[in-house]
């Protein structure tokens, strides 16, 4: 009995060892555990699309078609207002070859095998030549037929190139848009929330802030496009005008190129 009294402490502090052991180890493999719950992961980066496309809503939508018909249009006005398009160099050369010799019909269709802005312009105002009119040959009709004919012809082309002057003013207004209703969403979180909490307002900062961003970045570029475009036209148009003149001089001057030259007087007899 004495023995067993005497080893009941020893056993209870081997008992409290043993469970004070244990619990260190249960707390030891808990803390790891509850660190992991409590570290939140962090935030994968954003990408470009996402950061200023998505984030800017519903409303970068119509400001994305807006940029793709601005790529359509330059493509397409690249296409067609070339020089190839309007005054060939080698069609103008063999058109002025055929009119110095005043060969007309045979300019006449020449001109009419040509897709060209001159080459359509002069197979429809040659025509009017009149050898009848022996003072004028009737370059005064052909000029006019090649006014009407330029008047007609560039609007089709002068509607192409509007569209860029709609497009940098409808732009904007989209982007204003989508500024406004963000600023109207962070408003009506400031007055439900009481306060400015930065976490609530981000995303509707955000919208105002991106879409005011893509109507800027659509709009400058179509309005230079714009200017651009509009000018290459009219020089061109003005180069087709210029070179059918010219061409119709030459015929002019090979039937009453000698007869002008003798009425123009070198000096005034005293």
């Amino acid at each position: 009995m004495r023995i067993l009294q005497s080893l009941q402490p020893r056993l209870r502090n081997r008992r409290l060892l043993a469970s004070l052991a244990t619990g260190a180890l249960l707390l030891t493999a808990a803390l790891p555990a509850s660190a992991q719950q409590d570290a939140e992961p962090p935030a994968a980066p954003k990408s470009g699309l996402q950061k200023y496309v998505l984030d800017g809503g519903i409303w970068m939508l119509p400001l994305g078609i807006c940029s793709v018909a601005t790529i359509g249009l330059t493509v397409l006005c690249l296409m067609t207002l070339g020089k190839k398009k309007f005054t060939p160099p080698d069609l103008k050369a063999e058109m002025m070859d055929l009119m110095q010799q005043c060969r007309v019909r045979s300019a006449i269709e020449v001109a009419s095998q040509s897709p060209s802005f001159l080459g359509r312009m002069m197979t429809i105002a040659l025509p009017h030549f009149d050898a009848t009119d022996e003072d004028n040959l009737g370059v005064d009709k052909v000029e006019d037929a090649m006014a009407d004919f330029a008047t007609v012809e560039i609007k089709p082309y002068q509607k192409w190139v509007g569209y860029f002057g709609l497009l940098a003013q409808v732009s904007p207004m989209l982007g204003l848009m989508g500024t406004v209703i963000g600023m109207v969403g962070a408003f009506a979180v400031l007055s439900s929330t009481g306060g400015a909490e930065p976490a609530k307002l981000a995303g509707d900062i955000s919208v105002a802030l991106l879409t005011t961003l893509g109507g800027l970045i659509v709009a400058i570029p179509s309005l230079a496009l714009f200017f651009f475009f509009k000018n290459r036209l009219n020089d061109l148009v003005s180069e087709s005008v210029l070179s059918g003149m010219e061409l119709t001089n030459a015929a002019s001057d090979a039937v009453h190129g000698e007869a002008r030259a003798a009425r123009i007087p070198e000096g005034l007899a005293i």
